[in-house]
């Protein structure tokens, strides 16, 4: 934990050499949470105080925001340094996230040739792999030799994000294949890249969605994706790094749907009282008048229930146990058909998996269910109903929660939404109706 007080002090001292020293024990992660702490001409003065390199490290991890507001006010060579030594596709986030003049600004102080890269990036929507690509990888034609690729290596190296593998590309840009440095370096200087190169390389589209692509690094255990345009041209690289992100956001996103809440766009603690409003309230008022329909089903079965009072015991526990089944079926699947382990051809297969964990559940639950209202006194057809209406109502939710998500993934809907609130709210109306069916049936009423 960095000491921000300590972090003061020797800022106040404006001693570089005791500003690096001190900054140099700590991951440029923690640092940058201690720059959004410190005063705006603190923050100036570290930065100024410190290598491009270390400072572009620390600022990569700040908000957009608050990226320009301090590259904007270091001295303009200072500014130039610290974008070079940024991740690409860091720099084109900001660029997007900030107004248009103030982006020009900040890309009128980078190369030619490395502006006219990072536009390019920008023109990718959101959330997609070009998007997410760094033009920062080292790239060579398949036409040369070991020697001089090597040569090219050492060059560019020091500003490459991946430096194990190398991309070969033909005359006009396009994507041949991929060479690991070690089997540049084991090759013999004269050999030709062409000679060595492997054509089968994984490679996505730029349009592709960023999950999708997570998934394919994920399943083929690789540490960067190239990315490639309509005419098979290399525009960028995604690293592991940036996927991992993309992994975890989407795990964020899928949890907060599950508990029936629209995503933060921001942190816990950077997230307002109101926006936490704004996301929950729309839920909730979708569930509240969902769950009025409970109320419906109960007036119906009013006489039912008036000729046998000691079914309304039982109301509580049996529409709980419908809902927590929902839950925990619709959980697993949200998260199996995130990770590409469940399709839809898959639906059959799902639907006896899980009616079949549900009829068993569902048998165990019955017969304590029925235990329960022996115990409470009631008589024992009464305890029949009930451990019958409790396995069938673990049975339908079972199936209910494995379908819905299915077919929802199928329509290109995000499959989360069916969170276990709305399975909830479903399986309670659903499994009174079925509650007292089966006490008409049995009681004969």
């Amino acid at each position: 934990m960095i000491s921000i007080d300590e972090m003061k002090q020797l800022l106040a001292q404006s001693d570089p050499a005791s500003v690096i020293a001190f900054v140099e024990s700590f991951q440029p992660f923690d640092l940058a949470n201690c720059v959004e702490k410190l005063d705006p001409a603190e923050q100036l003065q570290l930065l100024g105080l410190l290598p491009p390199d270390i400072s572009a490290e620390i600022v990569e991890y700040l908000e957009p925001v608050l990226q320009y507001r301090i590259l904007n006010q270091l001295e303009e060579k200072q500014t130039s340094l610290v974008l070079n030594e940024m991740s690409s596709d860091v720099v084109a986030d900001m660029m997007l996230a900030i107004h248009r003049n103030q982006a020009e600004k900040l890309l009128a102080l980078l190369p030619e040739d490395y502006r006219r890269k990072l536009q390019t990036l920008m023109t990718f929507p959101e959330h997609t792999a070009g998007s997410l690509a760094t033009i920062d990888y080292i790239a060579a034609r398949s036409m040369w030799t070991i020697e001089r690729t090597l040569q090219h290596i050492r060059k560019i190296g020091h500003e490459a994000e991946i430096t194990s593998y190398v991309y070969v590309t033909g005359n006009k840009g396009e994507l041949v294949g991929v060479v690991s440095l070690k089997n540049i370096i084991l090759a013999e200087p004269k050999t030709l890249l062409s000679d060595i190169v492997s054509g089968d390389v994984i490679s996505v589209p730029a349009s592709m969605e960023q999950e999708e692509a997570a998934e394919l690094l994920s399943r083929y255990d690789l540490v960067a994706l190239p990315v490639i345009d309509a005419k098979n041209r290399l525009i960028g690289v995604i690293t592991v790094d940036d996927l991992i992100d993309v992994i975890h956001e989407e795990a964020t996103e899928d949890i907060q749907k599950l508990g029936g809440s629209q995503p933060l766009t921001g942190t816990y603690f950077k997230s307002s009282v109101f926006h936490f409003y704004r996301k929950r309230i729309i839920w909730l008022l979708i569930l509240f008048v969902a769950e009025t329909y409970t109320g419906t089903v109960l007036r119906h079965y009013e006489d039912t229930l008036s000729e046998v009072i000691a079914l309304s015991f039982f109301i509580p526990l049996l529409i709980g146990t419908g809902g927590n089944t929902g839950t925990q079926t619709v959980s697993t699947l949200v998260r199996a058909l995130a990770v590409g382990e469940v399709q839809f051809r898959d639906i059959f297969r799902v639907i006896r998996k899980e009616v079949t964990t549900g009829l068993m559940t569902g048998a165990t639950i019955s017969l304590i269910a029925y235990i329960r209202a022996l115990i409470l006194g009631v008589e024992s057809n009464i305890g029949l109903v009930v451990g019958v209406t409790a396995l069938a109502i673990v049975i339908w939710a079972s199936f209910v929660a494995a379908v819905l998500p299915l077919i929802l993934h199928k329509l290109k809907a995000d499959p989360a939404v069916i969170s276990g609130p709305f399975i909830t709210t479903l399986v309670d109306g659903t499994g009174l109706i079925i509650y007292f069916t089966i006490a008409k049936i049995l009681l004969g009423l």
